[in-house]
C-alpha cells in the first residue's frame, strides 16, 4: 500500500499521529510506504520520523522535497492563505515514483480508525482518481465551475489511480484547468480538480472522509442541497455516520486546539500520544471561538436551512480575511 501525505514543518505531529493511525489499524497489509511530500521539514523532525516508523514491521517512509512550488507552474496562482503545498496534489506524475500504480492520498488533518484495505483495492475501472462528494459546496460557485448538473468533491481524500493518471494526462489538465483560471480559485486545487475532471470522478463512501457537517446536517438537507443532482444512498449515509473509516478534521474545529469538542478528538490524541510529538502543537486562544460556535450549533441545529446559509455566508469572509493576513507575513 503507497500513502502520501503532503506537510510543512508545523503539520509533523499532525501526520505523523494520521501515520500511526494507518499502521495501528492495518497490521495485516504487508507493506506500506509512506510518501512525504514536504516544504522545509527539518532534518531533526525528518530523523524523528525515519527512526519511529521503524517500531512498525515493513512500514516506510520517503521523503519527497518540494522546495518552491512556484518553480512546479508557469503561471502565478493565489492559494488564498493556504500553503502553496496544497497544489502539490497536482504534480503526482511528476514527483511520484514512476512503479507506483495506485496511491492514497490523506490531508494532514486526518486520522484512520479502521482498516482501508477494502477501499484500496477498490476497482476504479479507468478513473484517475476516486473522492467523497462535497454536498454543501456552494450552488453559484459549481456554476462558475460548470458543474451546476454533476457533483463536486471534496480533494482531503483521493484514492489515485496513477495508471490512469499518466494515461489520461490527468496531471495537466488540471493544471491546464486551474492556469485558464489565471490561478485564482476560491478552493485552489480542489477546483481545479472537479472543474476539469466533470464527471470523471469515481465516488467513494463518505466513511472514507467523514468531517462534522455529516453530524451537523441530516441525509434529507443535504440531498436537497445536492439538487438536481442525485446524492449517495441513505444507506450509504447512515453508514458513514455509525462508524466512519477516516475523519477529515475540516474547518476550524480541530483537536489540536485547545477548548474544542469534536467528537472525534480523543482519536486524534489518542495516536498523537503514541508518536514523539505528544502533546506537542497544541494551540491556544480558540476557547471563546468554541464558546461561541457551540453555541451557534446548538441554536441552529433544528434550522439546518439558516445554518447552512450563515456558514455559506461566513466562509468567504473568513478566507479573505485569512488571505489578507497571510500577504501581511
Amino acid at each position: 500500500m503507497n500513502v502520501l501525505y503532503t506537510l510543512n514543518d508545523k503539520f509533523v505531529p499532525q501526520v505523523a499521529a494520521g501515520i500511526t493511525s494507518v499502521c495501528e489499524n492495518n497490521k495485516d497489509i504487508d507493506n506500506i510506504n509512506f510518501y512525504l511530500m514536504s516544504l522545509n521539514i527539518s532534518d531533526k523532525n525528518k530523523k524523528e520520523l525515519k527512526k519511529y516508523i521503524k517500531k512498525y514491521k515493513n512500514r516506510e517512509i520517503i521523503f519527497i522535497e518540494l522546495e518552491d512550488m512556484s518553480k512546479h507552474f508557469s503561471f502565478d496562482f493565489d492559494t488564498t492563505g493556504w500553503n502553496p503545498i496544497v497544489l502539490a496534489r497536482l504534480l503526482l506524475d511528476k514527483l511520484l515514483p514512476k512503479d507506483i500504480d495506485r496511491i492514497l492520498y490523506l490531508d494532514g488533518d486526518t486520522i484512520v480508525r479502521g482498516s482501508l484495505k477494502e477501499l484500496y483495492e477498490t476497482d476504479m475501472k479507468d478513473f484517475s482518481i476516486g473522492a467523497s462528494i462535497e454536498p454543501t459546496i456552494n450552488k453559484e460557485r459549481k456554476a462558475d465551475l460548470g458543474l451546476s448538473d454533476s457533483r463536486y468533491y471534496n480533494a482531503g481524500v483521493l484514492l489515485v489511480n496513477m495508471k490512469a493518471w499518466r494515461k489520461n494526462k490527468t496531471g495537466k489538465k488540471i493544471i491546464d484547468y486551474y492556469e485558464a483560471h489565471k490561478g485564482r480559485l476560491f478552493a485552489n486545487d480542489q477546483d481545479a480538480i472537479n472543474g476539469s475532471l466533470k464527471d470523471k470522478i469515481l465516488t467513494i463512501s463518505p466513511k472514507y472522509n467523514f468531517y462534522n457537517i455529516f453530524y451537523q446536517y441530516n441525509y434529507k438537507f443535504l440531498s436537497k442541497l445536492m439538487r438536481p443532482v442525485e446524492y449517495i444512498s441513505e444507506e450509504t449515509y447512515k453508514d458513514a455516520v455509525s462508524n466512519p473509516t477516516i475523519i477529515h478534521y475540516l474547518g476550524e474545529e480541530r483537536p489540536w486546539r485547545l477548548g474544542n469538542k469534536h467528537r472525534y478528538r480523543d482519536d486524534y490524541l489518542k495516536y498523537l500520544d503514541m508518536t514523539p510529538w505528544k502533546g506537542q502543537n497544541m494551540e491556544e486562544g480558540w476557547k471563546l471561538y468554541f464558546f461561541c460556535f457551540y453555541i451557534f450549533n446548538t441554536v441552529t441545529k433544528p434550522f439546518p436551512s439558516l445554518r447552512y446559509k450563515i456558514m455559506d455566508y461566513l466562509i468567504p469572509k473568513f478566507i479573505k480575511h485569512r488571505s489578507k493576513k497571510q500577504r501581511k507575513k
